[in-house]
């Protein structure tokens, strides 16, 4: 009984909270929220007494939210401002969706009163068409205004307006022609070279791989990166990447020996005393012990050591104005390195994780060209993290 007392008590306290919520939503002029509040309520048991305050609450909500939007609407209307043209199109969708909202729960009773709750519902889809067009019209009309203008921070705006029209009005007049030359005309282009400042000669096909910015996956959404210039763009950036020095080390093979040794068991003996006498247990018999030994190896290490470092300068360029912006040294290098052993002796005598070693044997050194591809790895990951966090145009 407790346990059920508990439970209505807990239940009573949830609904309660429930509507001194929505009330205060009501007073606080969030009506829409109220309405979304007291309609999840009345999906279940709509018809029951303990829900009958929701249902007040619900039809205060829904009078004061159309009454607000329609006075708001008259006041827009009459002051014929274009900039209200999307207001007053969103608030005729507003008054809709909220009578779709409300519609699936009717009828909802009025226990006291006998009666069904009012929610007047009207017909906008007039007023929604031809708000959408007049709206359509005036954001078509801006942007073919904002893509005469050669900032194409205006091209930007001109694009999201067309993308706006086609949301709401598709295939509305040329808006989706328009908005592909929005697009480009908003799109930063950025040419990606590198130059070689450095005595050596760079591999061809690590510059291939270091300009092929598509691996990179930096294109954003108005900015996009070429390697190789494309013919009919003009380009407002450049992304340079300044070879500076390289430096490889010679071709090292290190030698070095050393004695590994360790105690293991080999078999067992008779335990004894200072004499030399047997030691037996009290049954009299022997008693047997562990017999260990010493083992060594001598190893004979060759480590095989080349490496590479690569300077560089990643230079941002305003090729409007031909003015460096910004620039980024950077330093990459790559190790190649092989170690391989021999030996003469007991191997067992050597820590397990060494074994492998004895079974490497030298290889051919790898060269520069490749040395140098090789640092191209990390100093790709560097370049990309360098245009990630600094962008051209925020």
């Amino acid at each position: 009984m407790k346990k059920i007392m508990l439970l209505l008590s807990i239940l009573f306290l949830t609904f309660s909270c429930g509507v001194k919520t929505t009330q205060s939503l009501i007073s606080d002029g969030d009506y829409d929220g109220a309405i979304d509040r007291a309609v999840d309520a009345l999906k279940t048991k709509k018809d029951s007494k303990g829900k009958q305050d929701y249902v007040i609450l619900l039809e205060e909500a829904f009078a004061k939210a159309k009454d607000r939007d329609l006075r708001n609407l008259e006041m827009m209307e009459k002051e014929k401002n274009p900039a209200n043209i999307e207001r007053i199109y969103n608030t005729y969708i507003q008054l809709n969706n909220r009578q779709e909202k409300i519609r699936p729960i009717l009828p909802l009773p009025l226990l006291k009163q006998g009666k069904n709750a009012s929610f007047p519902f009207d017909n906008y889809s007039d007023q929604i068409v031809s708000s959408k067009n007049a709206l359509s019209k005036y954001l078509y009309d801006n942007s073919l205004i904002l893509l005469k203008s050669p900032n194409k921070l205006d091209a930007r705006k001109a694009y999201d307006d067309l993308r706006y029209i086609e949301s709401i009005n598709p295939n509305y007049k040329d808006a989706k022609k328009l908005m592909a030359n929005a697009e480009f005309k908003g799109t930063d282009f950025v040419n990606v070279y590198a130059t070689n400042e450095t005595d050596m000669i760079i591999p061809k096909q690590l510059q291939n791989d270091l300009l092929d910015i598509s691996t990179y996956g930096l294109d954003d959404r108005w900015t996009v990166y070429h390697s190789v210039k494309q013919k009919n763009i003009n380009y407002d950036y450049g992304l340079i990447v300044n070879f500076r020095e390289i430096f490889i080390s010679p071709e090292q093979i290190k030698e070095k020996e050393f004695i590994k040794e360790r105690q293991v068991k080999d078999g067992v003996k008779t335990l004894t005393d200072s004499r030399g006498n047997a030691i037996k247990d009290s049954l009299g018999k022997p008693i047997k012990v562990d017999s260990f030994k010493i083992i060594s190896v001598n190893i004979y290490e060759y480590r095989q050591y080349k490496a590479c470092q690569v300077t560089a300068q990643v230079d941002y360029v305003d090729l409007k104005t031909n003015q460096l912006l910004q620039s980024f040294p950077v330093t990459s290098e790559f190790i190649f390195e092989n170690v391989y052993s021999t030996y003469r002796g007991d191997r067992n005598a050597c820590d397990e994780s060494y074994l492998g070693y004895f079974n490497k044997r030298a290889v051919p050194f790898p060269n520069n060209e490749q040395m140098i591809f090789d640092t191209g790895e990390d100093l790709k990951a560097k370049i990309k993290n360098i245009v990630v966090r600094n962008r051209f145009r925020k």
